[in-house]
């Protein structure tokens, strides 16, 4: 179910990038935005009659089971509480209180202090809970794998402009980016049925770090402007504090653009114009590469995803859930954030270069933490293929209930 859904979101992902790509391109930016907006607008719509829909046909959600069984539990207690007879040594003892009493003290309300500290016992309670889970390290190194600038948000984007990439070519490669998502989920299947869970995402996550070697490497090849003597630090104060107004009337006009100009009014095309013809062919490697490892690494990327997802749902209790995806979700827009955080402090196309650097290393780590946890679940049979015991012992209970 996890991939089908996943599928059908890189399905999307393809249409949407292509079509607005392609209307910014040929249209203007006005009417993308105005394209955006409206689509957003009616997908709201369709998403929120569906959530009725499921809602109206399963009447069982409206009503926590958890609470059912409490309740349930609680009524029996009371009940046999009841029933037993009291002695009045006994009820002394137990300092049965007047039901005025028993009225009042279930009418006070908890302090302002007590109200205040909920949310961080609330926080604390829940990271507990996180830590004591078996599929911990796991779930942190799917979180690791936000701290990146290697996927084809703003910033891959921003960057990608300055390097010369038009929208159209943009939108196309998100296309692509989205058919190696749908290649992930597919791969995802294939490798749980041959070699088990686990071992799904040992697989991906190498496959994942092998496809980003090519990242690694297109930060020193020709084109990259990668220039470790300019600072990122430099003038971090002047991006937060504006002391100057910004000219808007250029100074000096470079030389160049009147030699063009003369060659062209000419008829002709000088040879000062091909050098920069060269460089931009030079400056295409670079970024090619980049994106090159972007695209493939999607493969592993979607794929380790659901592995970590179906070991959240399969190894965390029902009643718990909750609580972990609340915490698992958190881990993972606190590291995005620190990525945003990171791009804030090194905005320049010079230090690019390292942002890629330091999101591998992340990667790395993230793949690290999962393999530690691998480990620990499979001990002398990680690297032997195929299903784990509590898989095969899911799948015979289920052709057991079919029969």
């Amino acid at each position: 179910m996890n991939a089908t859904v996943r599928r059908i979101d890189q399905l999307t992902n393809i249409l949407a990038p292509m079509a607005v790509g392609q209307i910014m391109t040929f249209g203007s930016a006005v009417i993308g935005c105005g394209f955006i907006s409206g689509w957003n607008l009616v997908s709201m719509c369709v998403e929120y009659f569906l959530l009725w829909k499921v809602y109206q046909k399963t009447p069982a959600l409206a009503v926590k089971a958890t609470l059912k069984v409490e309740e349930a539990e609680l009524k029996q207690l009371n009940i046999h509480k009841e029933t037993e007879p009291k002695s009045q040594e006994a009820a002394h003892l137990m300092g049965d209180k007047d039901p005025n009493i028993r009225e009042l003290e279930q009418e006070q309300e908890p302090s302002c202090a007590s109200q205040m500290a909920e949310p961080f016992r609330t926080f604390r309670d829940g990271w507990i809970s996180y830590y004591n889970q078996p599929v911990f390290l796991a779930g942190m190194g799917l979180a690791f794998l936000y701290m990146t600038v290697l996927g084809f948000d703003c910033i891959t984007t921003g960057y990608a402009y300055t390097q010369g990439l038009s929208g159209s070519i943009l939108s196309i490669l998100m296309g692509a980016s989205a058919i190696t998502g749908i290649m992930g989920t597919v791969a995802f299947t294939w490798l749980r049925r041959k070699c088990g869970l686990v071992r799904t995402g040992l697989i991906s996550g190498f496959a994942q770090l092998s496809c980003l070697i090519l990242c690694v490497i297109s930060v020193f090849m020709p084109g990259s402007p990668l220039d470790l003597s300019v600072s990122p630090f430099k003038d971090i104060r002047s991006r937060f504090v504006q002391t100057e107004p910004l000219s808007t009337i250029p100074t000096e006009i470079p030389e160049f653009i009147f030699t063009t100009e003369t060659h062209m009014s000419n008829g002709s095309v000088s040879t000062d114009v091909a050098p920069e013809m060269n460089l931009n062919s030079e400056s295409i490697i670079s970024v090619s590469l980049l994106f090159a490892g972007v695209i493939a690494a999607r493969i592993g990327l979607w794929s380790f995803d659901l592995t970590v997802t179906q070991l959240l749902q399969e190894n965390v209790i029902e009643s718990e859930r909750g609580i972990i995806n609340g915490v698992q979700n958190s881990m993972n827009y606190l590291l995005d954030l620190l990525h945003f955080i990171m791009v804030i402090l090194a905005p320049n196309p010079e230090a690019f270069g390292l942002l890629v650097l330091i999101s591998v290393s992340f990667v790395a780590m993230g793949h690290i933490m999962y393999f530690r946890f691998a480990q620990k679940t499979l001990g002398n049979k990680l690297f032997v293929c195929g299903l784990d015991e509590k898989e095969v012992t899911n799948e015979s209970q289920a052709d057991t209930s079919a029969v």
